[in-house]
């Protein structure tokens, strides 16, 4: 039987929420981002697109080509909990979720056929349930491999589904532009054109060796992908053993004073997800991916197992300031890694729970009854503000 797989991507994610929370927005042209003179673009809403508004675009190329726009400070806190609301509907139809980012993720939902139905029924309740519960709109692909279904979530935009049955697989990629393959930018693209080929149908009846001369194994690579052959599994967290959170930022950052707080968010989110569990990390990962799309990872392993999203954020904190990048960076992520069960060895007489460990209940009591918002950090409210100049200020 052919794999289900759905990617499940929110639509103009950052500008939906703005528009949701703020009902004078609605229909409206949204720019979400710093202040309309300098930075840049970290989202566009539906209605601004048309006017050519693109993410990671000068905010003053952007409201030169809407004047009209309403530009708002980007919410990160406010993004984080709308996105745990999400991933909890997910998790609610299969363990098997992969997430991406705060807005996107693979389900393997072949095993939920018989409690709720074709894949494609699947994917009508759970955009149905973001709408009711969340009320966010989202687009999802069905296919029988992973990197189909991110093309036809892509291509069902915005708020729409589409899916495409294994058998139509190699039909349905073939008239599509080879920049739609994984692996393919700028200068492979300009490679493939090179050789004559356009599509990836081209690449498709393409020999293989010929792509392998030029490309090396990442040419056999795109020639399966240009097949529909693709085995990769979807891999929720807990096949890793860690429990991690990551994010792409729309535009890449620079400094360590802008990456700071997106750390400390990560950190906690890791933090409540381990307390959730009911586990603990003995290790902390980060992950940083600049701007050339470079991938580096930093390991470090604490004296005891904790869920502390304040200890993690520390550990992780101490990888960053060692790393010093210097380069833009287009991707964090914080992992609790070598994750535990066991609460640490016990030792001859027995202790009361730790302050951060009533502090952690208290917090989770308070999220829990009034959101993710409800109690924050000071960088993470600074952060909210993203250069927003008329905010005030603490002191």
């Amino acid at each position: 039987m052919p794999r289900a797989i759905l990617h499940v991507d929110l639509d103009a994610f950052y500008a939906s929420v703005e528009q949701r929370d703020r009902p004078e927005l609605r229909g409206k042209p949204v720019i979400v981002g710093g202040h309309p003179t300098r930075g840049v673009v970290v989202a566009a809403s539906y209605e601004a697109r048309p006017f050519g508004v693109r993410s990671a675009m000068p905010m003053a190329q952007a409201v030169r080509r809407a004047p009209q726009a309403i530009v708002v400070p980007p919410r990160f806190e406010a993004y984080v909990a709308a996105s745990e609301r999400v991933f909890a509907i997910f998790e609610s139809v299969t363990p098997l979720v992969e997430p991406l980012s705060l807005d996107e993720a693979f389900l393997d939902v072949g095993g939920s056929v018989r409690l709720f139905g074709p894949p494609a029924e699947i994917a009508r309740r759970i955009r149905g349930r973001i709408a009711a519960e969340v009320g966010l709109t989202a687009s999802a692909g069905i296919a029988a491999v992973k990197f189909v279904a991110k093309i036809a979530s892509d291509l069902a935009k915005p708020n729409g589904q589409l899916e495409v049955p294994a058998d139509e697989t190699v039909a349905f990629l073939a008239p599509l532009p080879v920049g739609r393959l994984w692996g393919v930018g700028p200068k492979t693209e300009a490679v493939l054109r090179a050789l004559g080929l356009r599509t990836i149908g081209d690449i498709a009846a393409t020999d293989p060796a010929r792509l392998e001369r030029r490309l090396g194994i990442a040419g056999r690579e795109l020639w399966e992908l240009s097949r529909g052959i693709d085995e990769r599994e979807v891999v929720p967290d807990r096949q890793a053993r860690s429990v991690g959170a990551e994010d792409t930022f729309e535009e890449d950052l620079s400094g360590m004073e802008a990456l700071r707080p997106r750390i400390h968010s990560q950190a906690l989110r890791v933090g409540r997800r381990l307390r959730r569990a009911g586990l603990r990390a003995r290790a902390v990962q980060l992950k940083v991916k600049f701007g050339d799309f470079r991938l580096v990872t930093r390991r470090t392993t604490l004296e005891e197992p904790t869920d502390d999203g304040q200890t993690i954020y520390r550990a992780a904190l101490g990888l960053l300031e060692r790393l010093a990048p210097l380069q833009p960076v287009r991707l964090t992520g914080v992992a609790g890694q070598e994750v535990t069960a066991e609460a640490g060895q016990l030792g001859l007489f027995a202790a009361g729970p730790r302050p951060a460990d009533r502090l952690n209940a208290a917090l989770d009591r308070l999220a829990d009854r009034f959101g993710r918002a409800a109690v924050t950090t000071a960088d993470l409210a600074e952060a909210d503000a993203d250069e927003d100049p008329d905010r005030p200020r603490r002191p």
